[in-house]
């Protein structure tokens, strides 16, 4: 029977049409295949059989209905195949029914029973389900609570570091709640609440710090004069105790010290740390003065730089103290207005700026990179400018030479104690020459005071000595030596003034003065000995040379002052020689080195006693003058009073008096006798020719219209008056009758006037051995018209109603034919 449902269920053989369309099916079986595959696309495949033949759709429809038929076939024989097996199987299922549905009953009565049985302990197993659960729950809250309380320990932590104002640790508490603690129970909302204040926590702990960072700029900037009187005290004692050392020890250098805020030297470590001298320990502690660390509380800054380095914000940190500090240090070169007025201000001025920089060495020590080398030098160069501004300005007011002296001590131990901390100090030394040369300035003006002073206190006498002690005292003051008055008895009388060894000590205290100017600027000896000999030279040339020229040119000096003057300057220039061995001796400079400047008292010596022999000449000549403008002619006179007039008498006795002066001076020292000698000599002949001079003047005074020879006679008189006081030598050392030639032109004049030897004058006029030389055509025609014009009006006097009486009228044709031939000679020489 299996083998007949076999049968049945398989499909007949094909037929012979069949055969035929193979080729056909095939193509359509295809197709039928690529449709009843699930995998590939539908739209292909159906574009295939509309794209074909035009009857290509209706033989698929055909050989579609053809398929479904078969396969309509197969499935019912499949089903024919399979219907006694189903068949079979429902028949078991209906026997296993009953069995079934008593089973069920079994079941259904065993669950009820165990359901009654199985309450109570399902009951408890719902408490203990319920208490395992509790436990979970409280084992997992004690777990995140162990969690939580060390987040809140550590924010309490941080409230007391902020209350106490540890904000470094603030800042360290606070990155272990972010990193560690926070994210481990950052699902909680406290966590989160905790989480957003930290940041704001932060920016308080930034404007806190920057609050007192604030506070220690002002601190610092109110206690810099006391940290910079400090660091100088320090320099002030390290360099008393080198040049105490150098001494004892025979050195003449100076070696620079590196002071400390702690007071003791140190040098500077690698890794920027100050690492104090061990040595001298006790004797700091037996001798323990105030130090910047007592005055300067430095932690904000350290504080708050750790802060902001932590922040990650340092640089803001840094910009913002550095220009702060930028700003401070213009303040603090800022000088006041009357700096220049006491030493204080300078003092001040000086401690404000040691005070801000030994401040910055130790913040650049002290910190890792909160300033820099390049940063306190880029400072120190803006304030080594500004310093020097103010210093040459202020210096400029100051007149007072101790002030001067004083600012120049501040500037050099200002140096010192700079140069100690690593800055270049090398321009401020070159300013202290310029400081020199103002100090030199004000020395000159006190020393120009000084001897102005001298001079009007001095009587212009020889010093006289009574004792051995007073010439010991004179001669103890002023180098001066002489045999022939040291063998005199006493008293006895020395040559010069007393001004002369006063004016020798206070050029000996100005090259003391100039010479404390010079004590601690490292400079060598022979720096020293050229600076001194400058200033002195300066004192020589320019302060007492001017002081000499004004006082000779002072009108209470009479010619008895001058001649003492001029013996002073003498005595003055022989002890130039003495002022060299004074400098010598000081500086321990050889006169002989090449480069040693020589003093220039000589020239200045010799011009004031040029000066002062000019000034002489000069007052002569102008008493001469009033003498003579005391003269009152009558020039219309007939005849003379057969006497010298009255003035020229006058003018006589005083010039007797006066070279009367010249020879009682001390004629023990042969210098001075040829000194004094010379300058009575020279006085005399210019005195001489100047009244010479004045008197021809006089006569031929274009005023004077007409001449008398009664008034040429008494003027031969004057004359003859004049030539005796020559004659008579009134100052010894003339040789012949060289003074009488000062009046020779106004004697051959007078001698042709009186005589009348015109004939002799023309006839001779021109030979070199005439009798009448001297006088000239010019002078002799300018006179004769005078007398001409005199002996006109003389006779019109006489003989107004009567006529000229031929010796008059031969008189005036003799004029009128000399006058012809004067003046073609005058013509002659001016053609």
């Amino acid at each position: 029977m299996d083998t007949d449902r076999l049968h049945a269920a398989l499909p007949e053989p094909p037929s012979q049409n069949e055969e035929d369309n193979k080729g056909e099916e095939k193509i359509f079986g295809n197709i039928f295949a690529e449709l009843e595959s699930v995998d590939l696309p539908l739209g292909t495949t159906l574009r295939s059989i509309y794209d074909d033949q035009p009857n290509a759709h209706k033989r698929f429809m055909e050989k579609l209905d053809t398929r479904i038929r078969n396969h309509d076939r197969e499935i019912e024989k499949m089903c024919n195949f399979h219907h006694q097996g189903f068949v079979d199987a429902i028949t078991e299922l209906l026997k296993v029914r009953a069995d079934a549905e008593k089973l069920m009953g079994q079941v259904t009565d065993t669950n009820r029973r165990l359901q009654e049985a199985g309450k109570e302990v399902t009951a408890q197993t719902e408490e203990v389900i319920r208490c395992r659960i509790q436990q979970r729950n409280m084992a997992t809250t004690v777990e995140k609570l162990q969690l939580c309380i060390p987040v809140l320990e550590m924010y309490s932590k941080l409230k007391e570091q902020l209350t106490s104002k540890r904000y470094y640790a603030a800042l360290k508490t606070m990155e272990q709640l972010e990193k560690v603690y926070i994210p481990r129970v950052s699902q909680y909302r406290f966590c989160q609440i905790m989480a957003e204040n930290l940041p704001k926590l932060r920016e308080e702990i930034k404007d806190v710090s920057m609050s007192d960072l604030k506070d220690f700029l002002e601190s610092i900037r109110k206690h810099s004069d006391k940290v910079g009187e400090t660091a100088i005290r320090q320099a002030q004692q390290h360099r008393t105790f080198i040049s105490t050392v150098a001494k004892q020890a025979g050195l003449d250098h100076y070696t620079k010290p590196l002071f400390s805020l702690k007071g003791r030297a140190h040098s500077h470590m690698p890794n920027g740390l100050l690492m104090d001298d061990g040595a001298g320990d006790e004797e700091d502690a037996d001798d323990e003065i105030l130090t910047a660390q007592d005055l300067v509380d430095f932690s904000p800054v350290y504080r708050c730089l750790h802060i902001y380095t932590v922040l990650g914000d340092r640089e803001t940190f840094e910009n913002y103290y550095r220009k702060q500090r930028k700003k401070q240090a213009r303040l603090v070169l800022q000088p006041q207005a009357n700096m220049h007025e006491t030493v204080e201000g300078y003092r001040r001025y000086f401690n404000q700026i040691v005070g801000f920089f030994v401040v910055e060495d130790h913040v650049l020590h002290a910190t890792q990179g909160l300033v820099t080398r390049a940063f306190t030098d880029e400072l120190w160069n803006m304030a080594l400018s500004k310093i020097i501004a103010v210093l040459r300005t202020h210096s400029s007011y100051c007149d007072d030479p101790d002030l001067v002296l004083e600012l120049k001590n501040l500037i050099v131990i200002f140096a010192d104690t700079l140069q100690g901390y690593g800055f270049p100090v090398s321009r401020l030394f070159d300013l202290l020459f310029e400081v020199r040369d103002q100090y030199n300035e004000t020395l000159l003006k006190k020393w120009a005071l000084v001897f102005r002073e001298i001079f009007e206190t001095d009587n212009y006498s020889p010093i006289p000595v009574e004792t051995e002690e007073e010439y010991k005292v004179v001669v103890s003051r002023f180098p001066f030596h002489d045999a022939e008055i040291e063998k005199q008895s006493f008293p006895k009388k020395l040559p010069m003034s007393q001004s002369v060894p006063q004016i020798y000590s206070q050029v000996k205290e100005f090259i003391y003065a100039s010479l404390k100017f010079s004590e601690s600027l490292h400079r060598s000896s022979t720096e020293i000995d050229d600076m001194l000999r400058k200033s002195t030279n300066l004192l020589l040339t320019r302060t007492l040379s001017s002081c000499l020229q004004n006082l000779i040119k002072k009108p209470h000096i009479g010619l008895t002052e001058l001649v003492q003057i001029i013996i002073n300057t003498t005595h003055l220039e022989q002890a130039c020689r003495y002022l060299e061995e004074f400098i010598t001796n000081i500086t321990n400079v050889s006169p002989e080195t090449v480069h040693t400047t020589r003093l220039y008292g000589l020239s200045t010596f010799k011009d004031a006693r040029h000066a002062a022999e000019g000034e002489i000449y000069t007052k002569l000549n102008q008493k001469i003058d009033e003498f003579i403008q005391l003269a009152d002619y009558e020039w219309c006179m007939a005849e003379s009073d057969g006497r010298a007039s009255g003035y020229l008498m006058d003018l006589i006795n005083f010039l007797r008096s006066t070279f009367q002066v010249f020879t009682h001076l001390p004629k023990n020292n042969n210098d001075h006798a040829s000194m004094s000698g010379k300058v009575a000599q020279t006085a005399c002949m210019s005195a001489c020719k100047h009244l010479s001079t004045s008197l021809m003047q006089m006569l031929l005074d274009s005023e004077l219209k007409q001449i008398s020879m009664g008034a040429i006679q008494q003027f031969n008189l004057d004359v003859m008056q004049c030539e005796l006081f020559a004659s008579s030598e009134p100052v010894p050392g003339f040789q012949g009758d060289t003074l009488q030639l000062a009046f020779i032109d106004l004697r051959q004049l007078l001698d042709l006037f009186m005589v009348w030897d015109w004939s002799t004058y023309l006839a001779d006029y021109g030979q070199p051995n005439s009798k009448y030389l001297r006088v000239n055509p010019a002078t002799a025609l300018a006179l004769l018209e005078k007398v001409y014009r005199g002996m006109k009006d003389t006779s019109k006097k006489n003989n107004i109603f009567s006529q000229f009486r031929k010796n008059d009228r031969d008189k005036q044709k003799l004029v009128e034919t000399v006058v012809k031939q004067l003046r073609s000679l005058v013509n002659g020489m001016s053609s």
